[in-house]
């Protein structure tokens, strides 16, 4: 079997399992997910703040970077599909002046890595899949009252026991528009699924 007909086969399994209903705007992106990891609780634990899967569809046509918290959910990303739908995608964790930052402050280079992603200019698609602490400074400042900007939007799937579940639900709380997988379980293949799934319901993007 070719790799197209084995994926379609693997929706097919999941849709006649799949238990819960589901709007039709967010369930391919749920779906996608369980095809990524095998695990039906997404279909309960992911949660979508109002009309987050447009806005983010939204962002990514009009050139968004996205950002990302490892290297590992950078690779995950189709990239051909990223290209025709014109956006970017990127990852700074490696980087040795983010590492610096982070030594010198006593703080983790998620943190500098957001931080960082938010003096960035344009449209941007903020993607944690490990590292809660990531999330940190723009909830923060969300819970400053300091002004997110309007194009700007987050998947916040952090895996894990440390912060991670408080992170996910100050982010929930902060009115930030996102895309969250609550409790303990996601991780850096969950972000990535949850980003593919987005570019494939773009039209013209996958191919």
């Amino acid at each position: 079997m070719n790799p197209m007909a084995i994926e379609q086969q693997s929706m097919a399994i999941i849709e006649s399992e799949l238990q819960t209903e589901l709007p039709d705007e967010i369930k391919p992106i749920v779906m996608r997910v369980i095809h990524a990891t095998a695990d039906f609780s997404f279909a309960d634990t992911l949660t979508f703040t109002p009309g987050i899967v447009n806005r983010m569809r939204a962002l990514i046509t009009q050139g968004a970077a996205i950002i990302t918290d490892t290297n590992m959910a950078l690779a995950g990303i189709n990239k051909s599909a990223l290209a025709r739908a014109g956006a970017t995608a990127m990852c700074s964790m490696a980087s040795e002046s983010v590492a610096e930052i982070a030594r010198a402050r006593g703080e983790t280079r998620a943190r500098i890595c957001m931080e960082q992603a938010l003096s960035l200019p344009g449209p941007r698609l903020l993607v944690c899949g490990n590292a809660p602490t990531f999330l940190f400074p723009l909830i923060e400042q969300a819970e400053a009252h300091r002004d997110i900007p309007e194009d700007l939007a987050v998947i916040g799937v952090p895996v894990g026991f440390v912060n991670v579940i408080e992170a996910k639900e100050r982010l929930l709380a902060s009115n930030v528009p996102c895309i969250v997988a609550r409790g303990r379980r996601g991780g850096s293949t969950v972000a990535a699924a949850i980003v593919n799934a987005l570019l494939y319901g773009i039209p013209g993007v996958r191919t």
